[in-house]
């Protein structure tokens, strides 16, 4: 998908203010220990084409809305992805600003996860 120049450059302050984490990483702790809540920030449509194990689905248009609902310990690990890694960048720099300490977007985002045949849940529908 080609991004807007306004876009890319509201996503580029933002990276300022965010830490990220790669998809290897991501990977890597899934396995291990999962000591972190996986959200991931797409729209529903993409989270029924398929999405990361053990994630939840907080859309970008409703995570500030609903993050403390279903996750009130601001202490919480978070890590955020979405399709290529640009809207988990905003929601994250959004829910930090909330006061929550622990966040992270993590690179590349479900097509980088894809690419790399990484494992995923299909969604089993209604």
């Amino acid at each position: 998908m080609d991004h807007t120049p306004g876009f890319l450059k509201l996503v580029a302050q933002a990276q300022k203010e965010v830490k990220e984490i790669d998809i290897d990483e991501v990977a890597k702790r899934l396995k291990s220990s999962k000591d972190f809540v996986l959200i991931d920030v797409r729209e529903e449509s993409e989270w029924k084409t398929g999405h990361l194990p053990g994630a939840i689905h907080i859309s970008k248009g409703l995570i500030e809305r609903d993050i403390e609902t279903k996750i009130p310990d601001v202490s919480t690990p978070l890590i955020l992805y979405c399709g290529g890694g640009y809207r988990s960048i905003l929601a994250t720099q959004n829910i930090q600003k909330m006061g929550y300490t622990q966040v992270l977007s993590m690179t590349g985002g479900f097509r980088g996860w894809t690419e790399k045949n990484l494992p995923l849940v299909e969604d089993e529908g209604p």
